[in-house]
């Protein structure tokens, strides 16, 4: 797998080829190829900063010699009129740079803001707030580490680092011990070293998989309130316990207080909003 920096290069190369592509026409035609700006990023609301680091990479890439001083780092509070960065760079680099860096920004900037809330929502208990898969194409790795800024936590990067056993592999498969069988017969074979999670829909199913064992996590999924602590209660602490599905910042707590180990929300990315803010050119010369 790539590593974050070689993700990033390419999330950058591409960004940078889809917006510019033949060239920037405009800022060609109207600033003289020796023109210096310096610039400043201007936060326009409240929440989390989140891409900072990602900003300083996006305007070496269009103009290495870039002098890049961040005032404000990932993960800070931020409030408007607070200026985050200051950067001085070719102004048509720098005009080259806006889009995507301003883009990246308040998308993970907004993530990071809705992760810092569940995290108040629980605060005081005992249990971890989860991402899920729900990202945008191309971005995953940035949405995460948004979520991270934010004060959450990271679960499964994709299908390659941890078994999911959902309920369309129980159903294809035929039974939930068959199930779980034949990801320990495979985990042998090919010398992987994995945790196992599984999804259950009802009490039923929580049950076989008590019987069986065998996993890591059971994944306790769009249960009501009330079966979700009977379901809790079940477990009794044999297995990390997980709930799932449906959940918000409106009943994060609710969810949390049942006693589970750890919450995922999909809502973490794929409902997050962004932040406002800009970049404004404050001196040029040249």
């Amino acid at each position: 797998m790539e590593s974050f920096d070689e993700m990033l290069d390419s999330f950058i190369r591409l960004g940078l080829a889809k917006d510019v592509g033949e060239g920037d026409h405009t800022s060609m035609a109207c600033i003289r190829s020796t023109r210096v700006s310096k610039a400043k990023l201007l936060i326009k609301d409240d929440g989390i900063i989140s891409g900072v680091d990602v900003a300083k990479k996006i305007f070496k890439e269009v103009a290495a010699a870039a002098d890049f001083e961040k005032l404000i780092s990932d993960g800070s509070v931020v409030k408007p009129g607070d200026v985050a960065f200051y950067v001085t760079c070719p102004t048509r680099a720098l005009l080259m740079a806006e889009r995507l860096v301003l883009n990246t920004m308040q998308r993970m900037s907004g993530i990071a803001t809705i992760a810092s809330l569940y995290l108040q929502e629980i605060e005081g208990l005992p249990v971890k707030i989860l991402d899920t898969r729900k990202t945008t194409p191309g971005m995953r790795f940035l949405e995460k580490q948004a979520v991270v800024h934010g004060g959450c936590h990271n679960y499964r990067a994709g299908l390659y680092d941890w078994i999911m056993i959902k309920d369309n592999h129980v159903e294809a498969c035929g039974d939930i011990a068959l199930a779980i069988d034949r990801v320990h017969e495979y985990l042998q074979k090919t010398q992987k070293d994995l945790s196992i999670t599984i999804e259950v829909r009802n009490l039923v199913e929580l049950q076989k998989v008590l019987d069986h064992g065998g996993v890591t996590r059971i994944m306790i999924d769009n249960f009501e309130i009330p079966i979700l602590k009977e379901a809790v209660a079940m477990v009794n602490k044999r297995f990390e316990t997980e709930a799932s599905g449906g959940i918000d910042l409106h009943n994060v707590r609710a969810y949390a207080e049942t006693g589970v180990d750890y919450v995922s929300s999909g809502a973490l990315t794929h409902s997050a909003g962004t932040m406002d803010m800009s970049l404004k050119i404050i001196f040029s010369e040249g």
